[in-house]
């Protein structure tokens, strides 16, 4: 498949096409998304329309030619007739093979809200990238309203532009920490147009909506999250009347952690299974069987260890193909386990990190798979034995062997408190001895993340690399808080962001200098967003260990920041004052020392600059000196080619410097 033009460039999309990649974190040009139908027919969205290819010998079609009005979310309908998207606020469904668009939902245009768009703490913070949702038969879309008008504007002005006026500013609606949140409709629709159905949500309008899945017989599910995520609801509509039934209900003390492992069962088992769930309420995520009132039946996995996702269910056979984190949190297998919850068969036996696509009769499965000494290699695999059919791909790349990249040391430490951590360390060349050397510590630090794996992005950490090529030894740290180690790892930041965090990484360095490789003088560390909040709080309440440091996109007081995330992890700033003052790097800046290079593009909507100028103020009040480098055309993940060698290129000459 070829496009007609260049496809996507991130000079030639669209604002709405920039926002929706900023949330999904997406770098690739040229053909971004495709949708292959069972048929072959594939569905290829691009920026000047939607574009469709019967087959593989065909050629690619326009079926909607975008106009001033970006063609947004196009998703074909399950049998392959139609296709469907969202243009000004609105519902379309036009017809694959060629014709007339059909309008499907009105009132939102010009309204400030919107009809089949995830909005966006949806998006960035629940993973929910969809706004619409065709039913099993292709007769009906579910969608949401969406209306942001009580969220106050914020605007952000394109400063870097060589003329003002039109693009030069954009207003967002987002929801800072504490304040109102989009308000939800969840309606279905008739694909041929009709009046829509609204389905029942509730009473109370302050909620999350997580998930939404039709079932197999027809019926509609929603996930419903309440605004302290401490409490989410499986409801079950009637899309015929909108009444609905509560299937379940997870509680948690901590938080809810989301999950795309509810799977129904097209036909109930002898046992009156009708559903696969995954819960935590074991402190792991694990599998459930559920009868059709939701009542679990039994559990399918158990253990201090988790289940990443469901792959695959044999319901003829009945068994359940997952992929955990059962050898090692650091890797990800491929097992199989019966609905009888028998002990789960490994049968990915390659260590390192497996994702695997199963064909429809269960006998094969191609698996893709890769560690910190191997890139990324597909195979197609006979699921029984894992036994070798044939290699698909493997790696080619001839910049392997020019860059040398070797792979990292994975270690393993106690804190001060007995817990155990994993990190990587990242050895300088053999021509600068064996230590202790000048050392940089690579924060993320977060929740909902995991940095050291037995995975190639590991190896394939070019800053670390490079770094190390100077001279550097590199670490990396996964502290408590992290994530694929369960709840009670995760649960210590809870209301108390950037404290435990703060002190693994000390007690990692401090493992460091007793091994005789971080020279104890020289400690600088770096990080992005969260990376960069750990950055500032590290070198503000640990000035002794970390003398150099350079924060990128930081967030700076969590009151500045969205609603879904901060609220999961600090509460409401209403009900806890004291824990977001407490967690702001502006409690703490009179304790910070040593060298600060600050980096933020003007443009992030995500975190924005704000929390740096706001830093920056506290900065100058308490006579802190700091460097800046600010980005005018950049968000939060900087792309320009040029832009980021000179941003690569400052940070290494700033540790030379200053290290």
């Amino acid at each position: 498949v070829l496009p007609p033009d260049e496809g996507v460039t991130e000079k030639n999309v669209s604002l709405e096409e920039a926002l929706r990649r900023e949330r999904q974190r997406q770098r690739e040009l040229g053909i971004t998304r495709y949708f292959w139908h069972e048929s072959g027919r594939i569905l290829v969205p691009l920026n000047s329309g939607i574009y469709v290819q019967d087959g593989i010998d065909a050629h690619l079609r326009a079926v909607i030619t975008a106009t001033q009005e970006p063609v947004l979310s196009p998703r074909l309908s399950p049998d392959g007739s139609c296709v469907a998207y969202v243009q000004d606020a609105e519902i379309y469904v036009v017809p694959a093979a060629g014709g007339d668009p059909r309008r499907l939902t009105f009132g939102a245009r010009g309204t400030g809200k919107t009809n089949g768009l995830a909005e966006f703490v949806a998006q960035e913070e629940m993973a929910r990238y969809m706004g619409f949702w065709w039913s099993p038969d292709s007769k009906q879309i579910a969608f949401t309203e969406v209306d942001e008008t009580q969220i106050p504007i914020y605007r952000i002005m394109h400063q870097g532009k060589d003329t003002v006026g039109e693009g030069a500013q954009e207003d967002h609606h987002y929801p800072f920490a504490g304040g109102p949140n989009a308000i939800l409709r969840l309606g279905v629709v008739d694909a041929g147009g009709g009046e829509p159905v609204w389905m029942d949500l509730g009473d109370e309008e302050d909620i999350y909506l997580a998930r939404v899945n039709w079932l197999p017989d027809g019926r509609l599910s929603a996930q419903r999250l309440n605004r302290e995520q401490s409490c989410l609801d499986l409801l079950i509509f009637d899309p015929a009347t909108g009444e609905s039934e509560l299937l379940l209900q997870e509680n948690s003390e901590f938080w809810i952690n989301l999950h795309e492992m509810f799977k129904p069962l097209q036909k109930q088992d002898k046992h009156g299974a009708s559903f696969i769930w995954a819960s935590e309420r074991t402190g792991f995520m694990h599998l459930y069987l559920l009868d059709e009132g939701g009542h679990v039946l039994r559990p399918l996995t158990a253990g201090d260890w988790l289940v990443d996702e469901i792959v695959a269910v044999d319901e003829d056979a009945q068994m359940v193909y997952f992929l955990a984190t059962k050898e090692s949190p650091l890797e990800k297998n491929l097992y199989a386990v019966s609905f009888a919850g028998d002990e789960p068969r490994r049968i990915t036996m390659q260590a390192g990190l497996h994702t695997a696509v199963i064909d429809p009769r269960f006998e094969t499965y191609i698996d893709t798979v890769h560690s910190i000494t191997q890139p990324p290699t597909i195979t197609l695999r006979r699921l029984d034995d894992d036994s070798l059919v044939r290699t698909l791909f493997a790696p080619t790349d001839p910049r392997l062997e020019r860059l040398s990249l070797p792979a990292p040391e994975l270690v393993t430490l106690q804190t001060r408190d007995g817990e155990t951590l994993h990190g990587a360390i990242y050895r300088p060349p053999a021509e600068f001895g064996e230590g202790p050397y000048p050392t940089i510590v690579n924060v993320y630090g977060g929740p909902h993340a995991q940095r050291v794996t037995n995975y190639w992005t590991t190896t394939a950490n070019m800053r670390a690399q490079y770094l190390a090529q100077q001279g550097f030894l590199v670490f990396m740290l996964d502290n408590r808080g992290s994530a694929r180690r369960g709840l009670a790892f995760e649960a210590p930041l809870k209301h108390n962001m950037g404290d435990i965090e703060v002190r693994d990484q000390v007690d990692g360095v401090d493992w460091l200098v007793d091994q005789g490789l971080a020279d104890p003088e020289r400690v600088g560390i770096y990080g992005w967003s969260y990376g960069g909040y750990m950055t500032l709080m590290c070198l503000a309440q640990a000035p002794e260990f970390f003398k150099v440091g350079v924060a990128g996109a930081p967030v700076t007081h969590y009151d500045g920041y969205d609603t879904c995330y901060t609220e999961r992890y600090m509460g409401l700033p209403q009900k806890n004052p004291k824990g977001y003052e407490r967690s702001s790097v502006m409690a703490h800046v009179h304790n910070l020392q040593g060298h600060l290079l600050l980096i933020h593009g003007l443009i992030d909507e995500n975190v924005h600059f704000r929390h740096t100028a706001r830093l920056i103020n506290a900065l100058i009040e308490a006579r802190k000196p700091y460097d800046l480098m600010l980005f005018p055309d950049e968000r939060h993940s900087p792309r320009k080619l040029a832009d980021r060698v000179y941003m690569e290129e400052a940070i290494r000459d700033y540790f030379l410097a200053k290290l």
